[in-house]
């Protein structure tokens, strides 16, 4: 079984200032709910009920809306409002909260080591919130994921295809096709120049990690950015065994900048909440 999700919240969401100078960029609404629930509710239906965030120093909303607002609840009881807390409730009846403090900005993959103590030696799913991913038909995609990892028993990666021209925005595989839409990874670099991407394989916000990349964080040294990059451990990962590259179902948007956000939105509301769905 895999239980446990660590949830990486610890950054500064500079790109959505000033609106993030008092409020985790986690909490921005997409429509009327928190970018970080709808992750939550990703990891929940795959069976990822024991969450941990990784936090920082001002981020103590997330906590606060996974938990009972005693004065709200007492407010609008028995009124026309309260169906809008169904989704929330659910969330809190089904999933158990852990919190640890990330005290320092090094990157990806010491924000995951950072959450070691809350996962122990368990598999484990990562997802970035920044990362929304919606998937109208079938399982969400940690639930695609998990199915691969009951499977095979190994790390796996997200990917989709990206423009050439955005390769440097992301971590980039390159691997042998096992099956449509799944590869063996052979390398993979951080955010390589166009010229030199092994491929247009974009890793985003979700994985399963096998417990043995705690080790080879701990001995990562920093990567681009001076940060520890989970994508130099996996590369390590895949070298001395086997890491996957899944080209998931579903559609996602980059809601780490205002274009995705926006766009985000717009499709949500459409697609979901005028249809009754959010």
């Amino acid at each position: 079984m895999i239980t446990k999700c660590i949830f990486p919240v610890a950054g500064y969401g500079t790109r959505f200032l000033p609106a993030t100078k008092s409020q985790p960029k986690e909490m921005l609404p997409v429509v009327n709910k928190p970018l970080v629930q709808y992750g939550v509710e990703e990891a929940m239906e795959a069976g990822l009920v024991d969450v941990g965030f990784v936090t920082g120093r001002g981020k103590r909303t997330i906590g606060d809306h996974f938990d009972i607002s005693y004065e709200l609840e007492h407010q609008i009881k028995g009124t026309s409002k309260e169906h809008h807390l169904d989704g929330i409730r659910n969330v809190l009846d089904n999933c158990n909260f852990l919190f640890a403090r990330q005290r320092e900005m090094k990157g990806l993959g010491h924000a995951i080591l950072t959450g070691r103590g809350m996962v122990g030696e368990h598999p484990f799913g990562v997802i970035l919130a920044d990362d929304l991913c919606i998937t109208e038909e079938g399982d969400g995609v940690m639930a695609q994921m998990v199915k691969l990892y009951k499977q095979f028993r190994c790390s796996i990666v997200a990917i989709e295809e990206v423009p050439e021209d955005q390769v440097n925005r992301y971590g980039i595989v390159s691997g042998e096709l096992i099956r449509d839409g799944l590869y063996r990874v052979v390398d993979m670099v951080e955010k390589p120049q166009p010229k030199d991407a092994p491929s247009n394989l974009a890793i985003i916000g979700r994985y399963i990690l096998t417990p043995d990349i705690f080790d080879i964080l701990e001995n990562t040294p920093p990567g681009a950015n001076g940060e520890i990059q989970i994508t130099d451990a996996l590369r390590k990962q895949c070298q001395d065994g086997v890491v996957l590259a899944y080209k998931f179902r579903g559609r996602r948007f980059d809601c780490g900048s205002i274009d995705g956000f926006v766009e985000a939105t717009n499709y949500c509301y459409e697609n979901l909440y005028k249809k009754g769905r959010l």
